[in-house]
């Protein structure tokens, strides 16, 4: 079963061969658009057998995505970012799913790494090159509506959802957020978007959460509310996402009823358990900030069910259990985030404080002084304020 992959690019000299590496013996072509590099993109593409072509960019995603498409000759296509890669061992089960004659998509889970709050999404990115399948919207492209009005049509055709992790993204990280500055391009292209089609619930929710990030609450809201208002059957992860933010929004205005309402609704949605981690973790804050600990305890417990490696729901828990005088099982809780994310000041600092509390001085001081160092990496003031505080109570670092 022949599969193509095809990529859109511009200027990612940095991170191109990284996902091309991981995509080697798994795709049989490489279609690459570039939509104006001036660096060595094209050349690295080369490098890897790719057929690059060249697009002039029109501010819009789909056009240039279905570009791309218009190039594969495979009878599926996978589309990649250039800052994603293939999670190692994914080609084989990729290819057995392709095998199912019923499936027009596969959903594959991406993991975003350095998130962590929602480190899963659920993205279609492979499916069969098929004449009808097309992305669509300008900004956060999608093949989705013309998959649901193929699937109309042709009832016979399912969807397909890959359990594991696939794909791995590396550039949502914060500091590629901010490097990219992509925050006002896509603000515009989402408003001018919803402008054309005010019931599309799935903008509302995009273009909402984008407004709760950059801090203007109350827009965010009136998009997302606007978004759950619809009449339409909404998408059953677009609903998450709708509930999801709200919740985030009301947090942060302090409303913490409205913003318990909203994670415990998102919670119910019937999507994969990966996909609600961001609630559970969230929902746990604030039966924790409320002092709601057993609570807190239970949603921190629930997330780590879900995904063990979540390092923030293994020292959030630590949090609750200190708070709740479980010294033994809150300094295991500890150990084990420090064990998924030994870069973790906070954590190695509330270890420390929970060690002095309880009298073990000596390893007290062994997470005060790695609490110190990674400060002092970050450039945080809050190593010098830890190191003057020490030495009020007679510690020397």
């Amino acid at each position: 079963m022949k599969l193509s992959l095809c990529m859109i690019v511009k200027n990612e000299e940095e991170t191109l061969a990284k996902c091309l590496n991981s995509v080697k013996g798994i795709v049989d072509e490489i279609i690459i658009v570039d939509t104006g590099s001036t660096d060595r993109t094209p050349k690295i593409a080369q490098q890897f057998g790719a057929s690059v072509h060249f697009f002039d960019w029109c501010d819009d995603f789909a056009k240039a995505r279905n570009a791309a498409l218009s190039y594969a000759t495979g009878q599926w296509i996978l589309v990649l970012d250039a800052d994603e890669r293939l999670a190692p061992g994914m080609g084989e089960y990729m290819h057995q799913m392709m095998q199912n004659r019923d499936l027009i998509v596969i959903n594959l889970i991406r993991q975003e790494i350095g998130a962590s709050q929602s480190p899963y999404s659920l993205v279609s990115r492979l499916f069969r090159n098929h004449p009808q399948i097309c992305f669509s919207r300008p900004y956060h492209a999608m093949v989705d509506d013309s998959i649901t009005e193929l699937i109309r049509q042709k009832p016979q055709w399912k969807i397909g959802t890959l359990p594991k992790v696939a794909i791995l993204h590396d550039g949502y990280q914060a500091e590629t957020i901010t490097k990219r500055n992509k925050w006002q391009a896509a603000k515009s292209s989402m408003e001018r978007y919803l402008t054309e089609h005010p019931h599309d619930a799935y903008a509302a929710s995009k273009l909402g959460a984008l407004y709760v990030e950059i801090g203007d609450l109350n827009r965010g809201i009136e998009l997302l509310k606007l978004g759950l208002s619809q009449e339409n059957e909404i998408e059953e992860g677009v609903l998450y996402e709708l509930h999801y933010h709200l919740g985030i929004a009301y947090g942060k205005q302090q409303q913490f009823t409205e913003a318990k309402h909203y994670y415990q609704q998102a919670i119910e949605i019937n999507i994969l358990p990966q996909l609600k981690l961001g609630a559970y973790n969230n929902l746990g804050n604030i039966f924790k900030q409320e002092e709601e600990l057993e609570s807190a305890k239970i949603a921190y417990q629930t997330a780590i069910e879900i995904d063990p490696t979540l390092a923030i729901a293994h020292y959030n828990l630590g949090m609750t259990l200190r708070a709740m005088g479980a010294y033994r099982e809150a300094i295991t809780a500890y150990q084990k985030a420090i064990e998924l994310n030994p870069n973790s000041a906070e954590t190695f600092q509330n270890l420390g404080v929970l060690l002095l509390q309880i009298g073990q001085l000596s390893d007290s001081f062994l997470m005060f002084k790695a609490a110190i160092e990674l400060h002092e990496q970050n450039n945080s003031p809050e190593a010098e304020r830890l190191r003057m505080g020490l030495a009020e109570m007679g510690f020397r670092l």
